[in-house]
């Protein structure tokens, strides 16, 4: 099998999604200092504003989009293509979570969660697709997690939209194997992003519970955001077809296939105050 060729970033664009925070902000930064051009997608327009003004290359471009309206998103990769003629890659970074048991959880919420984290990774990904088809090689890397790997309690509605991440991205690439455009996969643990601390929760839960299993999450956490965006840019430009962030990951991908029905052993500790949103405070 020939070795892809690996993306060069000068003069070219890569789309990035949920730019304005966490991860998307930290990949943003780290292909600004390598001489990226870039175009910045999010749903807060203050945050991709401040993004911008702290970045020092050129040719950016902020775009306020919410990835689950099917028109704007279509819309909008007509205007992209329009500001950055040579689109190579998409980092699909958007994201939120959600907290909560089955007992908690709404249809809705449940509902909510599958179409920030799935179908505005589809919507985005397909929008852009004839772009990135043109370029002589392009990648898109989708950001799954490592409850891509593994399920937890407590994380229904998050491991369901990361799951099917995780499948249409290997789906994705299958069907453009041969063609100038590779998919790969992000599996982070444990990033010191906040992404947990701003998530949703059920709204059947008391908040300070809420807040209380949030903290035990974020306090598992180790790996700087700003080590896991050089990961991931690095593994786009290489054209990697699966990536793990963290030494957690890297552990539980392979706890998982070691005993694919009996991980949630070894988890179920570790993962306790994180998932205990029933038990009140005091």
């Amino acid at each position: 099998m020939a070795r892809m060729l690996r993306l060069d970033v000068r003069g070219r664009t890569t789309v990035i999604t949920g730019a304005a925070s966490g991860m998307g902000a930290e990949v943003a930064r780290e292909l600004d200092r390598r001489g990226a051009r870039l175009a910045l997608l999010d749903r807060n327009a203050e945050g991709l504003a401040a993004l911008a003004v702290s970045l020092t290359g050129s040719g950016h471009t902020t775009h306020v989009i919410d990835l689950t309206d099917d028109d704007a998103v279509s819309a909008l990769a007509g205007a992209i293509e329009a500001s950055h003629p040579h689109v190579q890659a998409l980092i699909t970074c958007a994201g939120s979570s959600m907290l909560g048991d089955i007992d908690q959880l709404t249809m809705a919420e449940m509902r909510w969660l599958m179409d920030v984290n799935l179908w505005g990774t589809v919507n985005m990904t397909k929008a852009l697709l004839p772009a990135l088809r043109r370029e002589p090689a392009a990648h898109i890397t989708h950001l799954v997690s490592i409850y891509g790997l593994a399920a937890p309690a407590g994380r229904i509605p998050y491991a369901m939209s990361k799951y099917a991440v995780r499948g249409f991205t290997e789906a994705l690439r299958h069907e453009l194997e041969g063609s100038e455009v590779s998919v790969g996969a992000i599996y982070p643990a444990g990033v010191k992003t906040g992404i947990i601390l701003h998530g949703r929760y059920a709204a059947s839960i008391d908040p300070a519970v809420a807040q209380r299993a949030a903290q035990a999450q974020a306090a598992m956490y180790h790996t700087e955001p700003a080590d896991a965006a050089r990961r991931i840019v690095e593994a786009t430009l290489a054209r990697r077809a699966r990536t793990m962030v963290g030494r957690e990951a890297r552990l539980v991908d392979v706890l998982a296939r070691l005993t694919p029905n009996g991980y949630w052993r070894f988890m179920r500790r570790p993962l306790r105050d994180a998932i205990d949103t029933t038990t009140p405070i005091g």
